[in-house]
């Protein structure tokens, strides 16, 4: 635990993480804009001229409790980025203000000192699902209801949505801490991951859209294996038609988070610090 307060008092005394926040909350904001007029358009869409395997995913789509369970959960794409890079500072911190040494010469057992960062990673990966859920909480009734639409709060997929981007927020500040000290360079780290992440999910939602038919769902399903494709799967509300179950999403996740978190603390126990 004194580890642990003490990776916290890190970031706390810092303005690292009011920043990250302010720009989560103004990314927040851009995303319920894009997801509300996203939404109105899939309501009114006409699937008059579309194929069949079309016709049933926009129906699924369109389906009440999955458009309340992506309004409840805005903000997840950008949200997790953000988690992601303050749980990398965590790591690379230690490199940029040259701490490392002086913090595994108090603290000899290097792996205790990559737990606090995980668990601390964890905290505020939490703390910032909290935030935005309570805002998705008291936004979201009043978009459900300019469309026509119930809250939907009584429907258990909707609160399993919630709960599982919960998990979410965690699973990626694990993967941060993971990347950062496999990154030593806190811009490097910062400039990598944020390209990676934004680039990469664009890049592998287009080619699974562009030839996904050709290949066939089996295809089609291999999409989760995309960290912030299995992110996105996990809140879908319902299990959607030609994707996996959302425990599929999950199950990646926390597998990336496993693999993230064991290879860092390998790494941190083997490196040469000095």
């Amino acid at each position: 635990m004194r580890l642990l307060r003490a990776e916290l008092l890190k970031i706390r005394t810092t303005s690292t993480w009011w920043v990250f926040g302010l720009i989560s909350l103004v990314l927040w904001a851009l995303t319920l804009g894009f997801n509300w007029l996203s939404t109105y358009t899939l309501l009114d869409m006409d699937t008059t001229d579309m194929s069949g395997d079309d016709v049933e995913q926009i129906r699924a789509a369109a389906d009440v409790v999955n458009v309340a369970a992506n309004l409840y959960t805005n903000g997840q794409f950008f949200g997790l980025l953000m988690v992601m890079l303050l749980a990398a500072i965590l790591s690379t911190s230690e490199f940029f203000h040259q701490t490392a040494t002086t913090t595994f010469l108090l603290t000899p057992r290097r792996e205790s000192v990559v737990f606090a960062k995980l668990g601390a990673g964890v905290v505020f990966g939490v703390l910032f699902w909290v935030v935005t859920t309570l805002i998705n909480l008291i936004v979201t009734p009043l978009v459900l209801t300019s469309l026509d639409t119930a809250s939907q709060l009584g429907e258990g997929a909707v609160w399993s949505a919630i709960g599982l981007n919960g998990l979410a927020y965690a699973l990626w500040a694990i993967l941060g801490v993971g990347f950062g000290i496999l990154i030593r360079s806190q811009l490097g780290a910062t400039i990598t991951l944020s390209l990676v992440y934004v680039i990469g999910s664009l890049g592998a939602t287009t080619i699974f859209a562009v030839i996904g038919d050709r290949w066939g769902d089996w295809f089609q399903e291999l999409q989760v294996a995309i960290p912030s494709l299995a992110s996105q799967l996990m809140v879908s509300g319902t299990d959607l038609p030609g994707n996996p179950p959302r425990w599929v999403g999950a199950v990646v996740l926390i597998a990336y988070a496993v693999v993230a978190g064991a290879v860092g603390t390998f790494i941190t126990k083997k490196r040469d610090i000095a």
